[in-house]
């Protein structure tokens, strides 16, 4: 028999427990009211994105490649990414340039990401209402918001923001309950994870230092074995592929170390002028690359008051959190060896400190590892005994003004990088390409030039920044490409730096034709031309009235080509290697009768008719 004692103590468990979860069902219920409006927040940002620079890249490359092991096990500059290029693979064929479907995609993997960090904060700490804060972090931290202008770098990104929280909330399952699907999960998203981001190895060191000082530790050796077996096959594929991949410089990897100083400068800015202030709501100020991209651009004093700030969080958590210290040495060894590592291998040397330091995509995947570390930071674990050093002090809600502040430099920072043009002037000048390809005649011959910076940079991308590799995928068949003319061609064509196709004219000096035109015979025929033209690639413009079809040799310098030139009245076109002040020309076969000549760089005529008149989205 009950005492009455014992069935009010029962009372009170079941009012306790009742309590408990309603308080886990607001506090869910929250959670996933913040990440819906993060993403009507972002939607602003990311619907007007384009694709830019590399993305064309993989998306010519992925319609050139069949969907086979050494298309996609290609390590690109350090990068191993076979989930990224079979979707540029499949992008290609689902219309090329979809920017709709791109913009479906990035927002479904950032509901996914913070579904994703809501279940491990609930399954890491409990439902309760401190876990609002490092979601809020995560949701709201401009660390993340240049790699969302970025196709490429939303593939890699997001992905694996999913699979961190996945692999580690799995992982403490596992801990917990020592079920083997758990441990299975774990790994499984990893795999995930490794599929599209290069640090995704990283996710499985996290758990253990997660499993270290918070989680239980006994009966893992099995479990560390399984996860130190992924990790050894991933390494020997990547590193066999990183070293036997060919570039688009046509040679292998060939890692080096960079200048200790400029290191030491590049980590330091990286450090001070990206990861901490960002982590605060900076950079507060952007520093435009072109028109469609910006780095952090965070004003020195800012810099210094957010380093400052950051460390008086950090004392914080020392003088009270238990194991603070391993939290904040999991976020550091992150950053130095998962960001900082690869772009002082690969990239520090060609960007300098400053590209290398104030670009936020090279730590966008932080932004989740800190959200993690402040959670563990401040909030004790589910089942965590002696959590605290000393009593948390009675001021517990210090940290709210903090966090408004925060709050309120994210906003502004997302606001001022959403206020750059983005992907506008890209898209029109894809979208009116787009147009002239189907608006002029079939098997139009087109001059394959290099596409404008804005788009893709050939310093970059070499042959695919060429108009053939960007827009040719827009209208396969279509129209014929060359890179240089040669011959009678009829009519050819150029595009403008807006996207539409022009006549070709050719820049440079002009030899005027006479009242008549000048015979050309087997002897060469020399013209003086107005100024000197220094050495480099020449186009060649010869206008003539021939008797009978013949073959044109021209000369500049030390220089000459061969071109047809035809019958009756007509052009044809010459591409020579040379310099000087006089033109030579003769035939090889029947005599030529020669007019105007011109000698330059091809480019759209200033007083031609462009197709279509006007940009698509002026």
């Amino acid at each position: 028999m009950l005492s009455r004692g014992g069935i009010a103590g029962r009372k009170d468990d079941g009012v306790a427990r009742a309590g408990q979860a309603v308080r886990g069902d607001v506090v869910l219920a929250a959670g996933l009211l913040m990440v819906a409006a993060q993403l009507v927040w972002k939607f602003e940002l990311v619907r007007r994105t384009y694709f830019r620079q590399d993305d064309f890249m993989f998306i010519a490359r992925g319609l050139e490649q069949s969907l086979t092991w050494d298309y996609l096990m290609r390590v690109d500059y350090g990068h191993m990414a076979p989930g990224p290029f079979a979707i540029q693979w499949l992008m290609g064929r689902l219309g090329g340039y979809n920017d709709a479907l791109a913009h479906g995609v990035t927002m479904c993997l950032l509901a996914a990401a913070g579904l994703a960090l809501l279940r491990l904060l609930t399954v890491l700490f409990g439902s309760r209402p401190a876990i609002l804060v490092p979601l809020g972090f995560f949701l709201l931290t401009p660390m993340t918001i240049p790699s969302l202008s970025w196709w490429s770098v939303v593939l890699g990104a997001l992905p694996f923001q999913v699979a961190v929280p996945m692999a580690l909330a799995s992982h403490v399952l596992y801990t917990r309950t020592r079920r083997r699907r758990h441990a299975v999960a774990a790994v499984g998203w990893t795999l995930f994870a490794m599929a599209f981001y290069v640090k995704s190895p990283f996710i499985l060191v996290m758990a253990f230092v997660l499993t270290l000082g918070w989680l239980a530790r006994d009966r893992m050796t099995r479990v560390w074995l399984f996860y130190g077996g992924v990790l050894a096959a991933y390494s020997v594929v990547f590193f066999h592929q990183m070293f036997t991949s060919v570039q688009l410089t046509n040679d292998t990897v060939r890692p080096s170390l960079p200048d200790a100083g400029l290191a030491v400068e590049a980590t330091w800015r990286m450090f001070s002028g990206s990861l901490v202030p960002t982590s605060l709501g900076g950079p507060w100020r952007w520093w435009p690359i072109g028109e469609d991209y910006a780095l952090a651009a965070t004003p020195a004093p800012l810099i210094w008051a957010s380093l400052v700030v950051g460390a008086a969080v950090v004392i914080v958590s020392l003088r009270y959190r238990r194991r603070a210290w391993l939290a904040w040495l999991m976020l550091l060894g992150y950053f130095l060896l998962a960001d900082v590592v690869p772009v002082m291998l690969g990239r520090v040397e060609a960007l300098g400190a400053d590209l290398a330091g104030f670009e936020l995509r090279y730590i966008a995947s932080t932004s989740m590892v800190a959200a993690i570390v402040i959670g563990l930071a401040f909030i004790p674990v589910a089942g965590e005994e002696r959590p605290w050093l000393r009593p948390p002090p009675r001021w517990r809600w210090a940290w709210a003004p903090l966090a408004a502040v925060c709050a309120a430099g994210s906003v502004w920072s997302v606001t001022a990088f959403t206020a750059l043009p983005l992907g506008r002037n890209v898209e029109s000048y894809v979208v009116t390409a787009e147009l002239a390809l189907a608006r002029v005649p079939q098997d139009s011959v087109v001059l394959d030039t290099f596409v404008p910076l804005k788009v893709a940079d050939p310093a970059f991308f070499f042959q695919y920044a060429r108009v053939s590799k960007v827009l040719g995928p827009l209208a396969p068949g279509r129209v014929n490409w060359t890179e240089r003319l040669s011959g009678p061609v009829r009519a050819p064509l150029v595009f403008d730096p807006r996207g539409r196709l022009n006549p070709v004219d050719v820049k440079g000096v002009t030899v005027p034709g006479g009242a008549s035109c000048t015979p050309v015979g087997s002897e060469e025929v020399v013209f003086p031309l107005p100024e000197r033209l220094p050495g480099g690639e020449w186009t060649v413009l010869v206008t003539y009235l021939n008797s009978a079809e013949t073959t044109l040799v021209v000369r500049l310098g030390g220089g000459q080509a061969e071109v047809r030139a035809g019958r009756d009245l007509g052009a044809t076109y010459a591409t020579v290697h040379g310099e000087g002040g006089e033109l030579a020309l003769r035939t090889v076969g029947a005599p030529a009768c020669v007019g105007e000549i011109k000698a330059g760089q091809p480019v759209p005529a200033e007083h031609g008719t462009p197709i279509p008149a006007r940009p698509v989205l002026p």
